[in-house]
């Protein structure tokens, strides 16, 4: 299996320095800073990148499963809310939020349910958060 990269360059002090990320496939890449990290300014932030490497790969591991079941989806639509907090001198990510909708001809809400609890515990984002942040999971059918 491949390995993927990303790098990040930091310039300045923490409350008004910046930063940069890159992927290492040259997908995407963007600006981030302490205002966009923890006081909601317009712009990106790590918690925003772990929240989109989750919702791709819960989606992916949903529809495996689903595919595996015999019940394939034509669509599964994921949002990840990844939440940091303020907790003692630092900060932590303490939750991470999944909402999941399916297109899934043939099946109803209850074995989805139980498709997308199954991908919350197998996919690989999730078992990396898993211990440290609280997983939620709002799985229903489109």
């Amino acid at each position: 299996m491949p390995t993927s990269s990303a790098s990040a360059t930091w310039e300045g002090v923490l409350r008004t320095g910046r930063g940069h990320f890159t992927a290492g496939s040259k997908a995407f890449e963007g600006d981030y800073s302490f205002r966009t990290r923890f006081e909601g300014a317009q712009g990106t932030n790590p918690e925003e990148l772990i929240a989109a490497a989750h919702a791709a790969c819960f989606s992916m591991a949903l529809s495996a499963g689903l595919e595996k079941a015999g019940t394939p989806a034509t669509r599964i639509s994921t949002t990840a809310a990844c939440t940091v907090e303020k907790v003692g001198d630092g900060f932590k990510i303490t939750s991470m939020r999944l909402e999941t909708r399916g297109e899934v001809p043939g099946l109803d809400q209850a074995r989805f349910a139980g498709a997308a609890e199954a991908a919350k515990e197998g996919c690989p984002v999730s078992g990396a958060l898993k211990g440290n942040v609280r997983l939620e999971l709002d799985a229903r059918l489109a």
